[in-house]
């Protein structure tokens, strides 16, 4: 198999998988040397608290650290890796039309690896956080 860049590699995951494609993730950067990716997840009705509401519901924002958690771990390894386990504190509530989340490596094992995730809502206020603890091998 051909070496693909991290973006490939990323872009890749969320067309191949159709609840990050319904999800709407969006990478906007990627440090492979840093272990960090950024990415966004747009407001869609569903990930809604009410109909109506400007406020997410923590499923989605669960959903975005477990996801860009994954994508960190991932530039890494070569290829998505499955989760084994990960927590989330919400700080705040996420209000706006989109949220960002920074991933960052915090430990790449051969076994096991550990990312630290920042959420953001649209009005830059960090709202979540999470970590996340992922297979260190693709899967």
């Amino acid at each position: 198999m051909p070496d693909i860049s991290p973006e490939q590699l990323l872009d890749e995951a969320i067309a191949t998988s159709p609840f990050i494609s319904f999800s709407g993730l969006k990478i906007v950067s990627v440090d492979a040397a840093a272990g960090e990716v950024v990415v966004t997840m747009p407001a869609r009705p569903e990930f809604m608290r009410a109909s109506g509401d400007d406020m997410f519901h923590g499923g989605p924002i669960a959903a975005l650290i477990d996801t860009a958690g994954d994508f960190a771990i991932a530039i890494g390894v070569g290829g998505v890796v499955p989760t084994i386990n990960f927590r989330v504190d919400y700080l705040r509530p996420a209000r706006g039309g989109e949220l960002r989340a920074v991933a960052k490596v915090r430990k790449a094992g051969r076994t096991v690896g550990l990312a630290d995730v920042d959420v953001y809502d649209a009005s830059g206020k960090l709202c979540a956080v999470g970590r996340g603890c992922y297979s260190g091998a693709r899967g």
